[in-house]
């Protein structure tokens, strides 16, 4: 295990950002994360665990220590007639683990197709695309506590899963390394195809499902449509969470824009007449908010070295040369159009380093 000083992040984060680690580390194996405990970088240092860099923005060097997951290994560690648990390293890139599931013909992870990142951040963030979310598979986590270097294992309940959140992100941020993920699986078909956007694609092309793959590759041929390939234009995804909002607000909106779209469910669309026969209450409708930006006028922008990618306005992308800061500003000037406009707070999906 070597200890690396001063080091060049560009390449460590989708949006190309050209920041600094005052150290980094890979971590290989279990027994490097219990050496680095011992450290004296370790002791003194604030402290970045670090996956794929796919869902962060460097807004100024980091002056710490990063510590980079490369655990590998994916294998089916119990099965039974309906079921597989497969259990993932932290550092696998999260699409080799979907692609493992499909070609065995298991059920559960498709619709996570081309998600960026790796396995490890897949819980952290609870990752979710087309109307499918880590959550919904994840059976275990395994984690190493960084104060005791004990070993713990969280069920999905002890997760405290939400949208685009856990108890990773709030209440124990920081405080574990995730080493593995277990995975509950279907050997059974159990297609999820009723989020919009997929079920439209389906039917425009007239495409059958006959297997978690084909979802999986239609899916894949879905987001390289839209999403840029952060390989030539650097990217986070989705930069901002879907809004969520009351019937009120709802109707509010739809009084000047009879065309907002509405949902009632992460992976359901909702007509607004039977919206309105529902008993108010704490019900909440989905909102995109790409369509809120795009209202803005933001679809396509681009301001000096950044933008607003032209296909989807949920990303913001790097044209070269952009820092974290320039690409921040220009989220903040998003946030304060939206809510001038609709009068709804934006919230970041990307975490700010």
């Amino acid at each position: 295990m070597q200890t690396l000083k001063d080091f060049d992040l560009t390449d460590y984060n989708t949006f190309g950002i050209n920041a600094k680690a005052k150290f980094l580390v890979e971590i290989n194996k279990e027994a490097d994360f219990l050496e680095l405990l011992e450290t004296t970088e370790y002791k003194n240092n604030q402290k970045l665990f670090l996956g794929g860099g796919s869902n962060m923005l460097l807004v100024k060097d980091f002056d710490g220590l990063i510590v980079l997951n490369k655990l590998k290994g994916i294998e089916i560690i119990k099965e039974d007639e309906e079921n597989v648990w497969v259990k993932a390293m932290g550092g696998e890139i999260w699409n080799d683990l979907v692609l493992f599931s499909v070609e065995k013909g298991f059920w559960g992870l498709e619709n996570l197709s081309l998600v960026p990142g790796t396995v490890g951040a897949s819980p952290v963030q609870n990752i979710g695309a087309y109307g499918s979310e880590a959550k919904d598979t994840i059976f275990e986590v395994e984690a190493i506590d960084i104060k005791n270097a004990g070993k713990k294992v969280f069920t999905n309940k002890e997760c405290e899963f939400g949208y685009r959140d856990s108890i990773f992100k709030n209440k124990l941020k920081g405080k574990y390394f995730i080493i593995a993920v277990i995975f509950k699986l279907s050997k059974k078909q159990n297609k999820n195809v009723n989020y919009r956007a997929l079920q439209e694609y389906l039917d425009e092309n007239k495409l059958e499902i006959k297997s978690s793959g084909d979802v999986a590759r239609i899916i894949a041929e879905i987001r390289e449509s839209k999403l840029p390939n952060p390989k030539i234009l650097g990217n986070a995804g989705s930069f901002f969470k879907n809004v969520y909002v009351d019937i009120d607000k709802l109707l509010e909106i739809e009084l000047l824009y009879p065309d907002v779209p509405c949902f009632e469910e992460e992976n359901r669309t909702s007509p607004l007449t039977p919206l309105l026969n529902k008993e108010r209450g704490n019900q909440t409708i989905k909102i995109p908010t790409a369509w809120l930006i795009e209202k803005c006028g933001w679809k396509g922008k681009r301001v000096g070295n950044v933008g607003v990618h032209i296909k989807q306005s949920l990303v913001l992308v790097n044209y070269g040369g952009a820092t974290g800061a320039e690409v921040l500003d220009l989220a903040n000037k998003i946030i304060d159009s939206v809510d001038q406009k609709f009068g709804i707070k934006l919230t970041l999906e990307v975490n700010l380093i």
